[in-house]
């Protein structure tokens, strides 16, 4: 059972400034805005919403396909796939244009300054889903907007279930858009801060969404998720964690728990507490592709945090 997991591949460069923004950016003088910082820690990961779930995912041992489109620079990147086991089947190199790339400035406070240019990712729309590839659950995760309209409309005409994971991408689509796309999904997963605005820009509330899907899922962070399938509310209890690192990613690691739950069957609380405990691996480490257990180390912590075997 293979996963076609839509969205960005891109590189992430993060930078660390050894002090605070507040004490360089003067309220009363930000019109006039000309700051200069020095940043001796900076680190280049490979990133992208469809690069990370389908690593993540073939960490769990399930099969997924990212479909992306990227750039001349891609070539680190397509190295990094290939050494992981990661496919390359649906990856659209244009060599007019560079990989998305994220330049993220973080401080002392943790505050972040972000810079994002898309590349590549604004031609996302030219990848089509395929229909005759064997491709038995989709994904439509943030890329640029034509590109998530059209595979979410593609996915439904094929008939294939999807995930509706807009996660940066939602304010990029109006009510009727996400009335569209809620009506195309099987599963919807966003965080609880989207979730609040999924519901207002769509007009409906939460519970209203979920009696239209097969399942919705709302990440709180420390607090655990909320899986509204059934009928039911399953209350996911957040997985134990070691050191803080970098939360960077976690959702998307969160999103491959999911889609391994589905590939295999199993019911909502356990696929839940998978998809939490994945989370918790990737926020112990630093970029979101550089995590790794084995299937024995994954099941002890499964029982470590939750009280159950896997």
């Amino acid at each position: 059972m293979s996963a076609l997991i839509c969205g960005s591949v891109a590189f992430d460069t993060v930078m660390v400034f050894d002090g605070r923004f507040k004490d360089h950016i003067l309220a009363e003088r930000i019109h006039l805005l000309n700051v200069a910082f020095l940043v001796p820690a900076l680190r280049r990961n490979f990133g992208g919403c469809a690069g990370n779930i389908a690593f993540n995912l073939k960490l769990l041992g399930g099969e997924g396909h990212a479909m992306a489109t990227v750039g001349s620079d891609f070539g680190p990147y397509e190295a990094w796939m290939r050494a992981n086991g990661l496919p390359l089947t649906y990856i659209d190199k244009l060599d007019t244009e560079y990989t998305a790339q994220a330049y993220i400035t973080t401080d002392l406070d943790s505050n972040q300054i972000t810079a994002f240019h898309p590349g590549a990712m604004m031609f996302a729309h030219r990848n089509r889903v395929p229909t005759d590839a064997g491709v038995s659950i989709g994904v439509v995760a943030p890329e640029n907007r034509d590109g998530m309209i059209q595979h979410s409309a593609q996915f439904a005409a094929a008939g294939i279930p999807v995930l509706f994971d807009p996660g940066q991408g939602l304010p990029m689509f109006n009510g009727e858009d996400l009335r569209r796309f809620i009506s195309e999904a099987t599963w919807i997963a966003v965080n609880d801060y989207e979730g609040s605005l999924l519901a207002e820009r769509a007009g409906q509330s939460l519970e209203e969404i979920a009696s239209q899907v097969k399942a919705l899922i709302v990440t709180r962070g420390g607090e655990g998720s909320l899986i509204h399938a059934d009928g039911k509310v399953h209350e996911i209890p957040a997985a134990r964690v070691g050191a803080l690192a970098d939360p960077t990613g976690c959702g998307d690691a969160y999103r491959a728990g999911l889609l391994y739950g589905l590939q295999n069957g199993l019911d909502w609380p356990t696929t839940g507490r998978i998809a939490s405990l994945m989370g918790a691996i990737k926020i112990e480490h630093h970029g979101t592709q550089n995590h790794r257990f084995t299937r024995a180390d994954f099941a002890a912590r499964f029982r470590e945090s939750f009280g159950r075997e896997l």
